[in-house]
């Protein structure tokens, strides 16, 4: 059975009107080990007829079997598998990788063929020696000479073993000495038993060949053979590996390959992660600011009262008549304060009036309110010290007062601290001074803070309060001891004569509104990111036009179309990962210079949205690469290779 068997190939190009037949009725049985030499003027057909014979291209009718198998029906990858186990080409014009060294070149069909990473650059490392190029292993191949260039493309057909070597005018682009060395190496390959099919339209190269075939106008008119006795040959494949680690190499192989091709065009590749880094810094910068925005608001919101209810007197703020309810008093705090629900409990009562420090007089607000006033209110002390519990048991004639009163009241050289006032002719000490209102609440009012008892019993004379602030344990819904406590107030009024005012629901609507906004603007982001996705695919599309050969020289090696898909996919998916990296870095510079110039509130970094930012690159990755990666495995080879 001979090696390779062609009955009846017929190939068209074009359709219609336009349609060409360039090989009629080719048939030809070609031998194991013989040296074959394919001659013919150029369109006459001899190329295309190579061509199908190493896979690269298929015959519109015909059949064609190689070891007795037929190839028609194969798929692409079984073509390629073909053409990794059988053949080995040399081209014309060499078709190395420009961005890969005389090793990685060599070695490049193996990688497909799913060869260790040890065992393949030894083996490449030992075919460019036997070739005469030791040293030139790292060098790439614009610092090759032409027939150095030559050489280590001969190599590469070698790297699997090369049982069939295919020779397309291997001297065409060489000088006479270059071309010359070239065609002693094809010689001595085949007396190690290769099995070589040249094309050339030079009879002298032609004449180192054991058999001639003449071609003209598609059609076979001369077919003569030197000898006929072929010497028998053991010229065999490279075994490829069939473990489950093939895999697993395939992929950090095809990692490689794209680092390198990014690194290769680093100006592209920076133009393609523009879009993704504008895109990831603005989603990543607009999060961070809401959410710092939101922290703010929520801090101010704070510095009244957290996880707190207040109990008034009357329907709401909005009834006039609330001011002449009078049944709010110190025993429903009392009732209330025995609840399981409940943490603290500060009843409140306040007046206005004039505030006497020797001859300076000015207007406050005096609030009544329990020693965990400060706490549940989140006021904090700056000097000096609170009322505490026997104070307020005692109705102590003490007081707290806020940096405006300071201000107003006491001169700068005067310490208030131990300073007795006057409020309504009824002295005080000054006992603390509270921190400055960071949250806006209290503006430039004068505000001071005394024992509930002292304003109730020295000041007021009244007996009911104007207000309970109730704090609620953490782990109790504000919610349901909101309703616990409208109920216990309703048992002992025997009529809903009051109203509350739960902190939390101001904390949830201000959450509300602000998750609101910053999705609102993150849309506006996605735009760009969505925009950015786009101009990778588009520059990956345009990557595949410029690189077409790069893929028609992978595929003729035996690169399956999964391989090729793979590389596109993982270069897109690379790209977008850096440019995302890259925006999350410069959205944090963003948020430093923004931080180092803005003092009222700081943006705030959410880990959830850096990480959904890296993940939505990479999505972004996937989604936009993968049709030019996939457009990229399905090129024709032949097509593929004859670009320029």
């Amino acid at each position: 059975m001979s090696l390779i068997e062609c009955r009846n190939i017929n190939r068209y190009f074009g359709e219609g009107d336009n349609c060409v037949h360039i090989l009629k009725d080719v048939s030809l049985n070609i031998e194991k080990g013989d040296f074959i030499a394919i001659i013919g003027q150029s369109g006459s057909g001899k190329s295309t007829l190579m061509n199908i014979l190493g896979c690269l291209d298929t015959a519109t009718s015909g059949s064609y079997k190689i070891d007795g198998v037929e190839t028609a029906h194969m798929s692409g990858d079984e073509l390629a598998a073909l053409r990794r186990r059988k053949f080995g080409f040399i081209f014309q014009r060499y078709n190395l990788l420009g961005a890969l060294s005389a090793r990685d070149n060599v070695a490049l069909p193996s990688v497909y063929a799913g060869l260790e990473q040890k065992a393949r650059e030894e083996r490449a490392n030992r075919l460019l020696a036997d070739l005469g190029l030791s040293g030139k292993e790292d060098n790439r191949p614009n610092q090759l000479s032409g027939g150095q260039q030559q050489r280590v493309s001969i190599a590469r057909a070698l790297m699997n073993g090369g049982e069939i070597i295919l020779a397309d005018e291997p001297t065409g682009a060489l000088d006479s000495g270059s071309g010359e060395m070239v065609m002693e190496i094809i010689r001595e390959l085949h007396q190690k038993g290769h099995t070589i099919i040249l094309v050339t339209h030079d009879p002298n190269i032609a004449a180192f060949a054991n058999r001639v075939i003449e071609i003209k106008d598609g059609e076979i008119i001369a077919d003569t053979s030197k000898n006929t006795e072929i010497a028998p040959s053991s010229v065999e494949s490279v075994p490829e590996n069939t473990s489950w680690l093939f895999y697993k190499d395939q992929f950090v192989e095809a990692f490689k390959m794209s680092v390198q091709a990014i690194l290769a065009h680093k100006m592209r590749s920076l133009l393609t992660m523009l879009g993704i880094i504008i895109g990831i810094a603005s989603v990543v910068s607009v999060v961070a600011l809401g959410r710092g925005t939101q922290e703010k608001v929520l801090a101010d919101i704070s510095a009244i009262g957290t996880n707190t209810i207040s109990v008034y007197p009357g329907k709401s703020f909005g009834d006039r008549t609330r001011h002449r309810i009078r049944t709010l008093t110190v025993a429903d705090a009392n009732a209330i304060s025995k609840q399981s629900y409940v943490d603290s409990v500060t009843p409140m009562t306040s007046s206005s009036g004039t505030v006497t420090y020797r001859n300076t007089d000015v207007t406050a607000q005096i609030y009544g309110a329990g020693e965990q006033y400060f706490t549940v209110r989140g006021i904090k002390l700056d000097r000096g010290r609170l009322f505490d519990d026997d104070e307020v048991a005692a109705g102590a004639q003490v007081v707290v007062i806020d940096p405006n009163t300071q201000k107003q009241l006491f001169p700068r050289d005067v310490d208030p601290i131990g300073q007795t006032i006057l409020f309504k002719k009824r002295p005080l000490t000054v006992i603390g001074i509270s921190s400055a209102d960071q949250s806006g609440f209290g503006g430039d009012n004068l505000q001071m803070w005394a024992p509930y008892t002292t304003v109730m019993q020295r000041i007021t004379g009244e007996s009911h309060i104007n207000s309970i602030t109730v704090k609620i344990k953490d782990d109790v819904s504000t919610a349901v001891a909101e309703q616990g406590l409208k109920e216990l107030l309703l048992a002992r009024h025997g009529k809903e004569d009051f109203f509350t005012n739960n902190s939390d629901s101001i904390k949830k609507t201000v959450e509300s509104t602000m998750g609101a906004m910053t999705l609102l603007i993150s849309s506006i982001a996605v735009i760009s990111l969505v925009v950015g996705g786009i101009g990778v695919m588009n520059i990956m599309l345009v990557s595949v036009t410029e690189r077409t050969k790069e893929i028609g020289v992978r595929m003729a090696i035996g690169a399956r179309q999964g391989n090729i898909l793979q590389q596109f996919l993982i270069e897109a998916v690379l790209i977008c990962l850096i440019g995302g990296l890259t925006g999350i870095l410069l959205s944090y510079i963003i948020g430093a210079l923004f931080n180092a110039f803005v003092s009222d509130f700081a943006m705030s970094f959410s880990t959830l949205s850096i990480v959904l930012a890296v993940l939505c690159s990479s999505a972004i990755g996937v989604l936009f690469g993968f049709m030019p990666a996939k457009n990229a495995s399905q090129l024709n080879p032949i097509e593929a290779l004859s670009r320029d």
